[in-house]
């Protein structure tokens, strides 16, 4: 069980790391669905979207 300080901690970076918080959630998402739900048209699809987003970076 977490104590006061626990909770409130956690609170208080939730509260300024909003962003992070945003690109973990996401992150994992994509995971999720590449290993779990993508069919192998989703799978070629994805494998472009990557290739040009490496281009822009």
């Amino acid at each position: 069980m977490k104590t006061k300080a626990q909770i409130k901690a956690n609170q208080k970076w939730k509260a300024a790391n909003k962003d992070k918080q945003r690109l973990y959630r996401y992150r994992s998402y994509a995971r999720k669905f590449i290993r779990d739900m993508s069919s192998k048209e989703d799978l070629e699809e994805l494998k472009g979207l990557i290739r040009d987003r490496e281009k822009e970076i």
